[in-house]
């Protein structure tokens, strides 16, 4: 009798729903961290006045590590593999910087501003840091070395990056000497160099490239897979 119950119950009609069940929760389960929010064709299309870094389909236009950096689905990602260095071809004096990023757990990477290709960006240009910094591995951090922060020279705010897996959108302005970095909507860095970087950075170190006047863009590998879309530059006067 209970057979006949369960296989009354278990008609046609019910495992058509409980299969699309499954397969719904195994596609969910499959990109948890890493879910589109956005139509591929909304993606990678700049605003009135910027331009498209990258154009969500090849690496045109960068230079680098472009044998293991690999775009997918109008996504930029940098690999745990090989230096994960990123740069434009072309070399930036003043501009706004726009960018979506999504990280793993204890994701960790980096935007190279005015940097010196094939050098350090951290000392050979600038670099704003790129981290999850919510992870128990970072539990010791400097204040400095905090998502956001102009690495070395100036701490950021925390707690704005939204939770892991979910895209984050973030804007860095480099004007002369002033450097702002806004994550979803928040200021958290706005700092002058000139202030910040005299008569010595915070942690102590040199910064030969601190006041360079132009040089890359770059997404700065540390061994550990991230994402990226939505890259748009406009140089200002």
């Amino acid at each position: 009798r209970e057979g006949r119950t369960m296989r009354g119950f278990c008609g046609r009609g019910f495992w058509v729903v409980f299969a699309s069940a499954v397969l719904a929760n195994s596609v969910s389960l499959e990109n948890a961290g890493w879910a589109e929010d956005k139509p591929a064709k909304e993606l990678n299309v700049p605003p009135d006045g910027f331009t498209a870094l990258f154009n969500g389909k090849d690496l045109d236009g960068w230079i680098g590590d472009t044998k293991n950096c690999r775009v997918e689905n109008g996504i930029l990602i940098t690999p745990k593999e090989g230096s994960g260095n990123l740069y434009t071809e072309k070399q930036y004096a003043n501009f706004e910087l726009r960018f979506d990023f999504q990280l793993q757990p204890g994701g960790n990477n980096g935007v190279g501003l005015r940097c010196e290709k094939d050098k350090q960006a951290t000392y050979y240009g600038m670099e704003i840091q790129i981290l999850d910094d919510t992870h128990p591995m970072y539990a010791n951090l400097k204040p400095y070395q905090a998502h956001g922060s102009i690495y070395g020279v100036v701490p950021a705010k925390k707690g704005f990056l939204k939770p892991v897996g979910e895209w984050n959108s973030e804007t860095i302005t480099a004007n002369g000497s002033r450097i702002t970095v806004t994550l979803n909507g928040t200021v958290i860095v706005d700092a002058d160099l000139e202030t910040a970087g005299k008569p010595q950075t915070i942690d102590g170190r040199e910064h030969p490239g601190l006041f360079n006047t132009t040089g890359h863009v770059a997404f700065l590998g540390h061994g550990h897979e991230l994402r990226f879309r939505n890259v748009f530059l406009k140089e200002l006067d």
